[in-house]
């Protein structure tokens, strides 16, 4: 059976890195896809682990081969996510984590790709600016950029499938789990699960017993 494609988003601050590393360290099937940036690495950040390092040439080039699933401009640099690296896996099966903003999960959306969609909240504006203020990357004007950003991506919830409320990242995480959980459940057009019990063709009411 394919693999499932998750989509989590949320404005800068609420925890996505930490709930998405979460989720992937205690579910073997899970992979959380490394994006693509053309931002300098920050401290501890390692190549294709924390993300693909690449030079906004490389980057612009890729972007004219059509090889990102999804791709954006977000505070001067490039972020994306590569097509190929996704699909293979969900092709073998594994779910896949994309942890994106609201402009990326547009993208998902106007594919061809089926996804879930959840839309991490963080537990008020007061802590979220506190959070961006805590990260120490970013300087005055930087900050409020990510901010006012922030107060208009929460505008996008509404396209989202589920919202999760970040005030705990364990509790975030299960409620995360019980979705993933509940939608594998969920019949849908594609899925194989009844070929165990029908021949491809045969019509007809199941046996009672």
């Amino acid at each position: 059976m394919k693999g499932v494609l998750i989509v989590i988003s949320g404005p800068s601050g609420t925890g996505k890195g930490t709930v998405c590393q979460n989720l992937c360290k205690l579910n073997p099937n899970l992979h959380c896809s490394v994006s693509v940036t053309t931002r300098a690495p920050r401290l501890g950040e390692k190549d294709h682990e924390s993300y693909f390092f690449f030079s906004e040439n490389r980057f612009r080039d890729l972007v004219e081969q059509g090889a990102f699933l999804e791709w954006a401009s977000v505070y001067g640099n490039y972020y994306g996510t590569l097509r190929q690296q996704v699909e293979e896996k969900l092709d073998k099966g594994l779910d896949v984590i994309l942890e994106i903003d609201t402009q990326g999960a547009e993208q998902i959306r106007q594919s061809s790709l089926d996804a879930i969609y959840i839309f991490l909240l963080p537990p008020s504006m007061e802590e979220l600016w506190r959070r961006i203020k805590g990260r120490g990357t970013d300087g005055p004007e930087a900050i409020r950029q990510r901010f006012a950003s922030a107060r208009k991506e929460l505008e996008e919830i509404w396209k989202y499938d589920y919202a999760v409320l970040n005030e705990n990242v364990p509790e975030a995480v299960k409620s995360i789990e019980a979705i993933i959980s509940a939608e594998k459940c969920r019949i849908r057009k594609d899925m194989d699960i009844l070929s165990r019990y029908f021949k491809e063709g045969e019509q007809g009411d199941l046996p009672l017993y």
